[in-house]
């Protein structure tokens, strides 16, 4: 089967922007071709997040997976702008694919790019996810415990209690002179040093353990990536295995006996 005889197998396809040409879940019966125009594959986050992994155009083709593995859609095909596309049928794309591997190889190619492409969309999404989950769930006093600590921790904070100090000697020692409120030794400033301590090591270790909690959710969200593209690995390399046989096979029957 030549490149001729596809584009006589191929049907065209007008579809108007805002519509779905497939939705996640359903048949994968046909693969497409883009003419002109633009189509966009995008999926449902388990936020309820519209993502968008891919925006194609002219040139570009879309939903062989479906075809491939006779699995349902993955994600939806929405039209993103006026398009005119080819379609080809799931029985024809197999014979096609069988008669004619380099085409079937330099589709896998494009299969892997788009699959890094999705991966690294997927980490930056999951990063971001890590810092908007943590967020929504942070109450007010969360918020004023991340405060205090980060104000504790900083050189403000030590400029502040040195600048404590110095007031409070000066205060008790030379200006008020007969009127002082806590005379040396300061045990007072030691009772308020000492309650600011009690209360600020409390409000600290809040605060990391909510630190704590996001990088158990990060770590989390780390191992379901590597995860999914394991698996997505294996899948490409189970295809490919297809694909050589498929090769092999229809070399071995073309040798001359």
């Amino acid at each position: 089967m030549t490149i001729d005889t596809l584009c006589h197998l191929l049907e065209s396809l007008d579809r108007k922007a805002g519509t779905f040409l497939f939705r996640a879940g359903d048949q994968g019966d046909a693969m497409y071709l883009i003419e002109r125009g633009k189509v966009r594959i995008c999926v449902q986050a388990t936020d309820g997040r519209q993502m968008t992994l891919a925006e194609l155009d002219r040139g570009d083709f879309f939903g062989e997976m479906a075809l491939l593995d006779g699995q349902r859609r993955s994600a939806d095909a929405l039209v993103a702008e006026d398009a005119r596309l080819a379609v080809l049928s799931r029985e024809h794309f197999l014979s096609f694919m069988q008669s004619t591997p380099k085409v079937a190889l330099e589709m896998l190619t494009a299969l892997a790019n788009r699959l890094r492409r999705t991966d690294e969309l997927l980490r930056h999404s999951a990063t971001r996810n890590v810092n908007v989950e943590e967020a929504a769930h942070l109450t007010l006093a969360d918020r004023a415990a991340d405060r205090i600590a980060e104000f504790g921790g900083s050189w403000k904070f030590i400029i502040f209690e040195i600048g404590l100090f110095l007031s409070w000697m000066l205060l008790n020692t030379w200006l008020l002179y007969d009127k002082v409120f806590d005379p040396y030794p300061y045990v007072f400033l030691n009772l308020v040093l000492g309650i600011i301590c009690g209360l600020q090591a409390p409000i600290i270790m809040m605060s990391q353990n909510r630190q704590s909690h996001k990088d158990r959710l990060r770590a989390d969200l780390d191992y379901q990536l590597n995860l999914k593209n394991e698996l997505a690995l294996q899948e490409i390399l189970e295809r490919l295995k297809i694909l050589e046989r498929e090769y092999l096979q229809l070399t071995s029957d073309k040798r001359p006996e």
